[in-house]
């Protein structure tokens, strides 16, 4: 559980850094999955973005975090957020 808690302050980190980016900014990034990684407190971190619809009103983008340990990063701690592409981010 801890583990899952020090995953949770990345996944919110990096939906934060996401979530401010434009529509125009999320399409030009996000044209397949984003791979990379994060380091905090001396522990690295796997980040994935990808972008789950691309519709004229809305881009629906999931964000995924785990620190590559098995077999816990079989399945990672994702949050997903909407960009409404007729509103500012933030």
């Amino acid at each position: 559980m801890r583990r899952r808690k020090s995953w949770q302050k990345i996944l919110d980190a990096e939906v934060q850094r996401w979530s401010a980016l434009s529509c125009e900014e999320l399409e030009a990034e996000l044209r397949g999955v984003k791979a990379y990684e994060v380091a905090h407190d001396s522990m690295s971190y796997q980040v994935e973005v990808q972008m789950l619809e691309n519709t004229d009103r809305y881009l629906h983008i999931m964000v995924a975090v785990d620190d590559g340990s098995l077999p816990a990063s079989f399945r990672p701690l994702t949050q997903t957020f909407i960009r409404d592409k007729q509103s500012p981010p933030g």
